[in-house]
């Protein structure tokens, strides 16, 4: 080892213990709000640079990776980066925080909601959370913005991928497939243009995982550990669904629920937005679960509340089960319908990341893969610019002709907060939390 490795080394940031990224992860659960794109920004302050967890480039990998899979990618984008850390339990423990909370959290407002209908002072609570979390996804977009957009090919690919999801509804599938495709080719005819994976980030070879850092030896792939893994988790996945059938019988609604939501798993590509329609008509008029404007109230639930978005799918699971308890009290058969939808959903996502880890894990450096993932990074951010102007296009414009100023300013004063002067995302929750409150109630004494 040479004297400037030997300096590197000694200057990197000490490898967290299990503790301290329990403790993180934790955390992270409680404060993940803003659905994808404010979730992963929360870990791109955090793990890259704050805390110097992982690099800039490392991280990018294994988001663009996850990008592709189905199912919510910033929840697999914790998972693969706890597995680097802290091996298999490491992986589990971020993945499984990174719901729990929320799981909790929208089991009881699902229930306040079935049962008692809208509560005014919790409306109030989401009336400040919504701004606030349009405003999380705004610095999102800057935040990712500003580390993939190199050049003005890439943002070209960021303008087009906008243009197509937002103007023209083409599925995001199609549109990180054809990325990646122009991402190749373009790696092969005009390189310097698609290749941004040179070590430019500053402090990107201090980090725990940086880019100078050999794949960890449990990343090394192995067929009969794929094997194993293959086995594990497929039926850890689908024993759950099987006994509620067993139990409750193979018509149920409680085993139609989890059949039905194990399959979503596989098909879910392109994040909660993409996904919703499909659920949405499924449940509304294919089984029956919902009633019209549900699929609505519980998607303003989940946006408001940390964790994944496409935990409305639990809410879905929650009233199928509530309005047709087949037998059981309603919230015993909801509570079971809130759960089996949750496994059912986030299980498979462990999957996905310890089976295709290794070999994602022996691919960083290849420089067409390289070059492919940076056009889809950039495609990315045109995507979450797109979310980010669904966001603010309904809180912003809540009726046809009204425009709701308070909601304006409050997410101007929230982006301010966390762009300019850095305020982290749990004060800036908690004081729209407040602030929506207190406005709620001022306008109930005039």
């Amino acid at each position: 080892m040479n004297w400037q490795t030997a300096t590197v080394h000694q200057d990197r940031c000490a490898t967290p213990t299990f503790g301290e990224a329990f403790k993180f992860w934790l955390k992270l659960g409680f404060i993940s709000f803003g659905g994808p794109t404010g979730q992963i920004a929360i870990m791109q302050t955090e793990l890259v640079e704050k805390k110097m967890w992982i690099s800039q480039s490392r991280f990018l990998h294994a988001l663009n990776f996850c990008m592709l899979l189905p199912g919510p990618e910033a929840q697999q984008l914790a998972i693969y980066i706890g597995w680097l850390l802290h091996k298999t339990w490491g992986g589990i423990v971020a993945g499984a925080f990174f719901v729990i909370p929320s799981i909790f959290i929208l089991w009881t407002l699902s229930f306040i909601y079935a049962a008692y209908g809208n509560v005014p002072w919790i409306a109030a609570i989401f009336y400040g959370l919504k701004p606030a979390v349009t405003a999380i996804v705004l610095t999102a977009v800057i935040r990712i913005g500003r580390k993939a957009l190199k050049n003005e090919v890439m943002w070209a690919l960021a303008a087009l991928a906008f243009i197509a999801i937002y103007f023209l509804k083409v599925p995001f599938p199609a549109i990180v497939l054809s990325a990646g495709i122009i991402g190749f080719l373009g790696g092969l005819l005009w390189k310097s243009k698609f290749d941004s994976g040179s070590k430019e980030l500053s402090g990107s070879t201090l980090s725990v995982i940086g880019d100078d850092e050999e794949s960890p030896p449990h990343t090394q792939p192995n067929l009969a550990r794929a094997l194993r893994i293959s086995l594990l988790w497929l039926t850890l996945w689908l024993t759950p669904v099987l006994i509620v059938g067993a139990v409750r019988g193979w018509e149920s609604a409680l085993f139609k629920e989890g059949l039905f939501f194990s399959k979503a798993a596989v098909v879910t590509f392109g994040g909660a937005y993409a996904v919703l329609p499909y659920v949405a008509q499924q449940a509304l008029f294919h089984y029956g679960w919902l009633k019209p404007g549900q699929m609505m109230d519980g998607l303003g639930l989940a946006e408001t509340t940390p964790g994944p978005l496409i935990m409305v799918l639990q809410f879905v699971g929650f009233m199928g089960a509530w309005q047709h308890p087949e037998g059981l009290s309603p919230l015993v058969a909801a509570t079971i319908g809130a759960l089996l939808t949750t496994w059912a959903t986030f299980t498979p996502c462990f999957l996905w990341i310890f089976l295709g880890g290794p070999y994602i894990e022996q691919l960083r450096g290849n420089p067409r893969l390289t070059a492919a993932l940076s056009a889809i990074t950039a495609t990315i951010v045109g995507v979450v610019l797109n979310l980010a102007v669904w966001f603010g296009l309904r809180v912003f414009f809540p009726a046809s002709g009204m425009v709701d100023w308070f909601a304006i300013l409050l997410c101007a004063a929230a982006f301010v907060a966390m762009l300019r002067y850095k305020i982290d995302i749990i004060p800036v929750i908690i004081g729209s939390a407040i602030v929506g409150l207190s406005f709620h109630f001022l306008r109930g004494f005039r």
